[in-house]
């Protein structure tokens, strides 16, 4: 029987490759809005970061999303998915 392929996305902040469920996806939906996908089903362009705050700064700080996403990002937005992360973690 064939293994069944398991999907890889590159995490935005660290750069390093990863199984999709361990990623977590920030989603820009059509009206323009930016936010944390932690279901991974949202509709709108996605991009992966690790579940790791550190990884969320370094993205932010290499203006990663605002590549991925190609619009100005504004810092309550990150402030928000920042906070959404930690209390997810717990």
């Amino acid at each position: 029987m064939k293994a069944k392929k398991v999907p890889l996305r590159m995490c935005v902040g660290c750069g390093e490759m990863f199984d999709k469920r361990t990623l977590v996806r920030v989603v820009k939906s059509r009206e323009g809005e930016v936010s944390l996908d932690l279901t991974g089903k949202k509709a709108g362009r996605g991009a992966y970061v690790c579940n790791n705050p550190e990884c969320l700064k370094k993205a932010r700080k290499k203006r990663a999303f605002e590549r991925a996403f190609q619009m100005q990002i504004s810092e309550e937005v990150f402030n928000n998915m920042e906070e959404e992360m930690m209390n997810a973690e717990k």
